[in-house]
């Protein structure tokens, strides 16, 4: 296995290649150096042309936008026990931002783009396979691997590769980041978007104002009803995070697009959220000259532990006791793909990654001694999954 310095090291190589979702170069540049690391581990390793994203611009129009490989490595997929291991090799910093490089904060504190969230969980994860391939338990247990480019902006592209994974195998490790305090996440909240195109009318304020109907205005009533149900729905929390629309102040604007996150607690809450807009939508439609669209994607389900996760996450916390490493299990908001897997039937573990914190901004941090230590969990977890093939 690495030292703790080689992983360090290797990190910081890692994080300041810019992977921003849609930086397909950088991508690019990084899937060759992952893809090296699973050829020398006697991986069959392939590359996967994923399908562009399509999303609505400011305009209203319907736009793809292409998106890098996927990365998939597969060893003795006929083994009696079978293994997906997954994390993601983009990050939420295109390569215009000003977070590019590594700084050592001190002499465990590592801060720098996708430093936890996730080149460190990819990095114990090689780390873990290295050490599990010179077992002689290894013969026992097939594993698949998949880096996937699209997580942070919702895996649309990779999304039909986890629910082909979740069929193929028994178990499901992930490599998000840990908390900063070592907690597992055992329980996520779902993750969905909506999305409305509203139509107006445009006309020239000065000449005509009374001929126009402003969809401007109407979204900004539709984003008032919408905040208000957020105290009418227990577990369910709505977001009204952008309104595209207008422009010259002499007129009436005539399209306004409004962009919506929704968090749910149960897999109900889909329907129940549906329920409760959908009026609201029919209504904007029976206002004179208003016509509105609403466009639902209910991309990640709420994560609630069944048995057979369960399962899983006492096999961690047996192996946290061989090393002496205490595991606490918390529950999040914030989905992954560990979300999409348990909804296709796989029982996983998201957050085998190292700890760290402060993700998504220009505080991303990971704390070094993690990294050999979250190496040899994930390891020992392996290992004890292959013994169930004994």
């Amino acid at each position: 296995m690495m030292s703790g310095d080689e992983m360090t090291q290797r990190l910081i190589e890692w994080a300041q290649i810019n992977t921003g979702s849609f930086n397909i170069a950088g991508l690019d540049c990084f899937r060759a150096i992952l893809s090296s690391e699973l050829q020398a581990l006697g991986a069959a390793v392939e590359e996967i042309e994923l399908p562009p994203m399509d999303s609505i611009d400011a305009g209203g129009r319907l736009v793809q936008t292409p998106l890098a490989k996927a990365l998939v490595a597969t060893k003795r997929p006929s083994a009696p026990v079978r293994v997906f291991l997954n994390i993601h090799a983009d990050t939420v910093y295109p390569s215009d931002h000003p977070f590019q490089n590594c700084t050592r904060l001190d002499q465990n504190t590592l801060q720098g783009p996708g430093v936890a969230d996730a080149k460190g969980g990819l990095l114990v994860m090689l780390a873990a396979l290295q050490i599990l391939e010179q077992s002689p338990l290894a013969e026992k247990i097939g594993w698949e691997v998949l880096i996937n480019p699209d997580e942070e902006i919702g895996s649309p592209g990779s999304r039909a590769l986890l629910a082909a994974a979740a069929r193929r195998n028994h178990w499901g490790l992930l490599f998000e980041p840990a908390t900063a305090d070592g907690a597992l996440i055992d329980r996520r909240k779902g993750s969905g978007s909506l999305l409305v195109v509203i139509h107006g009318r445009a006309a020239h304020v000065g000449r005509d104002f009374s001929a126009g109907r402003n969809a401007l205005l109407a979204a900004a009533r539709l984003a008032l009803s919408l905040d208000e149900l957020n105290r009418r729905l227990d577990g369910i929390t709505i977001n009204v995070g952008k309104v595209d629309g207008g422009g010259p102040a002499n007129v009436v604007p005539d399209l306004a697009i409004l962009r919506v996150n929704v968090r749910t607690t149960e897999p109900a809450d889909e329907r129940r959220i549906m329920d409760a807009v959908n009026p609201l939508i029919a209504e904007l439609n029976q206002q004179d000259g208003i016509t509105a669209d609403a466009h639902w994607n209910f991309a990640s389900p709420p994560k609630i532990p069944d048995v057979r996760q369960r399962e899983l996450m006492q096999v961690i916390e047996r192996c946290g006791r061989q090393l002496n490493l205490p595991i606490l299990w918390k529950s999040s908001g914030g989905a992954s793909d560990g979300n999409k897997l348990s909804a296709a039937g796989l029982p996983n573990v998201d957050t085998l990654g190292p700890r760290g914190g402060n993700l998504h901004s220009p505080a991303e941090f990971v704390l070094l001694d993690s990294l050999p230590e979250r190496a040899k969990l994930a390891t020992a977890v392996l290992l004890q999954l292959a013994q169930q093939a004994s």
